[in-house]
C-alpha cells in the first residue's frame, strides 16, 4: 500500500506548497476508512466524499500520469482543489470538463507586532479554556453558515484539531460578553514551525457584527504570533470576500497571484 502522507511530504518539499489540505490530511490519518485511494509510488488519486485529490510526484510529471489517475476516479468525484494555480492542473481540468469555480488566496505579512489593541467596554479577551468548546462550535457554525468547509465543524472535529501537535490553548484567542457570558468572537492561530504562523480561523457571532470584534481578535492573534519570534504570518481568504480582504490588507497582508488555490467542479 502506498504511503500517501509520505508522498505528500516529498511533493511539498519540492513544490513549496502543501499537496494535501488540512481536512484531507486529518481524514487520511484519523479516518482512513472514509478515503478511497488508487495509484502507486509515482502518484495517486484520493477521494473523500465527492472531493478528489490528485498527486503526481515531481519526477513523473508531463508523462500523462495525471490524466490516467483522473480517468480512474470514481463517478462521484465532483470537486477538486489545485493547491497553487498550476498550469498543468488548469489544462487537465479544461480538457476533461472541469470548471474553475472558486479561488482561495494566500495572504502574507511579516510577523511584526500589530497596532495596539483597544478592547471595547464590556468585552473580555482571554485565551481558550477547557469548557469553551461548545461556544466555539456555536459561534463557528453561525459565522460560517454558508462556508462549504469551515461551517461544518463539529465538536468531534474541534477535538480532532485540538489533538494535533500544533494546537496551543494560548493561541486560540476568545472575546466574551462580560454581561451575558456569551462568546462574541474568536481567533484561532496556528504555529507551523519556528518561522511561520497562520491566522487559522477568525469567527464573529453574526449578532455581534459591526462592533469591530473581527479586527480586535485578529490583532490579538497577530500580537500572540509576533511574540513567538516568527518571520512570517499567512492566512487563507476567499478571493471574493471583499470585506475580509480589505481588513487584512489594512493590517499589512499582501497577496501574490501565484499564491492562489483553485477549486474545480466537474461540469
Amino acid at each position: 500500500m502506498i504511503d500517501v502522507l509520505a508522498m505528500a511530504r516529498l511533493a511539498e518539499a519540492a513544490d513549496g506548497v502543501a499537496a494535501l489540505d488540512e481536512a484531507t490530511g486529518l481524514a487520511v490519518r484519523n479516518r482512513p476508512e472514509t478515503v478511497q485511494v488508487w495509484g502507486d509510488v509515482r502518484g495517486f488519486g484520493l477521494l473523500i466524499g465527492d472531493e478528489l485529490t490528485l498527486l503526481v510526484m515531481p519526477h513523473e510529471r508531463s508523462t500523462g500520469l495525471g490524466r490516467r489517475l483522473l480517468l480512474q476516479a470514481p463517478a462521484q468525484a465532483h470537486r477538486a482543489w489545485s493547491h497553487g494555480d498550476h498550469p498543468a492542473a488548469r489544462a487537465l481540468a479544461a480538457s476533461h470538463g472541469w470548471d474553475r469555480v472558486r479561488e482561495l488566496w494566500v495572504m502574507r505579512r511579516p510577523a511584526v507586532p500589530p497596532p495596539a489593541l483597544a478592547v471595547p467596554a464590556g468585552v473580555r479577551l482571554r485565551p481558550f479554556r477547557p469548557g469553551d468548546e461548545a461556544e466555539i462550535v456555536r459561534v463557528n457554525a453561525a459565522a460560517f453558515a454558508h462556508h462549504p468547509e469551515q461551517g461544518g465543524l463539529t465538536l468531534a472535529g474541534l477535538h480532532e484539531r485540538m489533538a494535533e501537535p500544533w494546537f496551543a490553548a494560548d493561541g486560540l484567542i476568545t472575546a466574551w460578553d462580560e454581561t451575558t457570558g456569551d462568546l462574541l468572537a474568536f481567533h484561532w492561530t496556528k504555529q507551523h514551525d519556528a518561522t511561520h504562523g497562520e491566522v487559522y480561523v477568525v469567527g464573529v457571532d453574526p449578532s455581534a457584527q459591526g462592533r469591530g470584534l473581527g479586527k480586535l481578535v485578529t490583532l490579538a492573534g497577530l500580537e500572540h504570533l509576533a511574540a513567538l519570534g516568527l518571520d512570517e504570518i499567512v492566512l487563507y481568504v476567499e478571493a471574493d470576500n471583499g470585506p475580509a480582504r480589505t481588513l487584512y490588507e489594512s493590517l499589512g497582508f499582501t497577496h501574490s497571484p501565484n499564491d492562489t488555490h483553485v477549486q474545480y467542479e466537474r461540469a
